[in-house]
């Protein structure tokens, strides 16, 4: 029999050895598979537990479906806070009348936010018979324009555009009021469709519309010239109330124009402007310049300016529906008309319209 060779291998232990390392491999290959597929069930375990409380299992109509979560926690969701309202007016008259001091929207053929709202009140318990007229302007939602008149506010040279509402405006027109006094009586700035019509005066009360959208009411300290910024500026007289208090010049009665039949006490308008931004037109019979600033206070104005006095120019004109339809007049004046604004006006005015997304410049 033939002996194997020094250091050669059984060829049957050869085999043997052959078939462990084969089975060794085997294992480890069903053990790597095996942790695989544990961790694999890990991840499924995990993936639908966070489903059921995301509802992100794409399976329609079973717990954890998108939209069908069954979480006892509520999802967050953004809600939009309510457009501010005026409060209002506190009575100091008791009892109030019906509906005395109650804001009532005049533009509710808008689709959009209310943005012009009016109310009536007596402001004064020793005059109980005295009515005031208030109008509160959104100033967020709504474009403040100014168009000069035919004579108002004082003879110049320059083109005055359309002296009234141009009709292509009208179907976004909300509202129409009076201005201030003519130049011959007060001088002041006058500032509108990038025309210098009067230069500005420093440190009288100015209304302005600013190219951002915003409108503000001011002690104009800005020189002759509006800057690039200012859309509108209109002046007239110095401030009646700054701080949400009277002025001190409120007090005197010369500084607020003169009056029909040299009484103290007529037809006056204001414009005042409340902590939120938004504007306040009041008119009201038997005025004084002190009066007047009260009752811009207690409309909440923080600052306030006169307007024009006497019987013949109080006039705040609201409309029905788009297109200027039904014009009405809220203070009462038969020195006046509805349509007073739709044609060619002797005095300049102001208007305000829907504001348009994108627009800037007032119609012209």
């Amino acid at each position: 029999m033939t002996q194997p060779r020094l250091g050669a291998r059984p060829v049957r232990s050869s085999q043997a050895h052959r078939r462990l390392r084969r089975r060794q491999v085997i294992r480890r290959r069903r053990a790597v598979l095996l942790g695989s597929l544990v961790l694999i069930a890990v991840i499924v375990v995990i993936v639908m537990r966070v489903g059921v409380h995301t509802g992100s299992s794409t399976a329609p109509g079973r717990p954890g479906a998108l939209g069908a979560s069954t979480s006892t926690h509520p999802h967050p969701t953004t809600t939009l806070p309510a457009p501010y309202m005026p409060p209002s007016i506190v009575a100091a008259i008791s009892p109030p009348r019906p509906g005395e001091g109650q804001w009532v929207p005049v533009d509710t053929w808008d689709p959009g936010p209310v943005s012009v709202l009016t109310t009536t009140f007596r402001p004064d318990p020793s005059q109980p018979g005295i009515l005031a007229y208030a109008a509160w302007i959104r100033t967020q939602t709504t474009q403040l324009a100014l168009y000069p008149g035919y004579e108002g506010p004082g003879a110049t040279t320059l083109d005055r555009g359309p002296e009234m509402v141009p009709q292509s405006a009208w179907p976004n027109l909300l509202a129409t009021f009076n201005s201030g006094f003519y130049e011959a009586d007060s001088a002041g700035g006058f500032y509108v469709h990038g025309t210098l019509y009067f230069p500005m005066v420093n440190g009288l009360a100015t209304v302005v519309a600013y190219a951002d959208g915003t409108v503000g009411l001011v002690d104009w300290e800005g020189g002759p010239t509006p800057g690039p910024d200012v859309l509108m500026a209109r002046q007239n007289l110095p401030l009646l109330v700054d701080g949400g208090a009277a002025t001190p010049a409120s007090n005197v009665p010369s500084q607020w124009g003169v009056t029909l039949g040299g009484v103290p006490a007529v037809w006056r308008t204001g414009l005042g402007i409340d902590a939120h931004g938004n504007l306040i037109y009041v008119a009201a019979p038997a005025q004084t310049a002190s009066s007047l600033a009260r009752i811009l206070i207690d409309l909440g104005a923080v600052r306030g300016m006169q307007l024009d006095i006497n019987p013949e120019w109080p006039i705040f004109v609201s409309y029905a529906g788009s297109g200027a339809v039904s014009p009405s007049l809220f203070v009462p004046n038969p020195n006046q008309i509805p349509n007073r604004f739709l044609y060619p006006s002797t005095k300049d005015f102001f208007a305000v319209f829907r504001r348009l997304p994108g627009a800037s410049e007032q119609p012209w």
